[in-house]
């Protein structure tokens, strides 16, 4: 038996199965909770993405890495907020905070602006929101959530 989380094929068909991109959609206070963190958590990492497209657009001499490195910020937190492709946007909000944190892109290791310690708190709750899962307050949820199916009865009678 495969647990939720796992990803892996699909019996019947043979084809990787969507749901298990995503772990659980909890309702009520924890999906509340759910959702405000991602809201912190893609807010952060969308405002420090327009922050690096400012400063890039400020001053010249910047390279195609370093827009490139902006818009993943914003489009991640966007899905973030939104709660589309969580694990996804959570893993590539998780990894452009690390590069603030390690200091690979230089806009953020100069200047007033040190954003270390703030990147590595973004890490770990992007982190934990592509181990946790986006939450029944997300367009994930609406999009791969779980369904009730109904059978109508049988119009033909079972057979003895």
């Amino acid at each position: 038996m495969r647990s939720l989380g796992s990803v892996g094929l699909d019996g019947a068909t043979g084809r990787a199965s969507l749901h298990t991109l995503f772990s659980t959609f909890p309702r009520g206070r924890p999906g509340a909770g759910l959702l405000l963190l991602r809201a912190a958590v893609g807010i952060t990492a969308a405002s420090e993405g327009l922050f690096c497209l400012g400063e890039i657009s400020s001053s010249s001499g910047h390279s195609a890495a370093e827009w490139t490195f902006g818009v993943a910020l914003i489009v991640s937190g966007a899905a973030l907020v939104l709660g589309c492709l969580t694990p996804i946007a959570g893993f590539l909000a998780a990894l452009c905070f690390l590069a603030i944190y390690l200091k690979w892109v230089p806009g953020f290791a100069t200047g007033a602006h040190d954003a270390s310690v703030l990147a590595f708190g973004g890490m770990v709750a992007a982190i934990s929101i592509v181990l946790i899962g986006p939450g029944a307050f997300s367009l994930d949820a609406y999009l791969f959530g779980r369904r009730e199916i109904v059978i109508p009865p049988s119009v033909h009678p079972p057979e003895p």
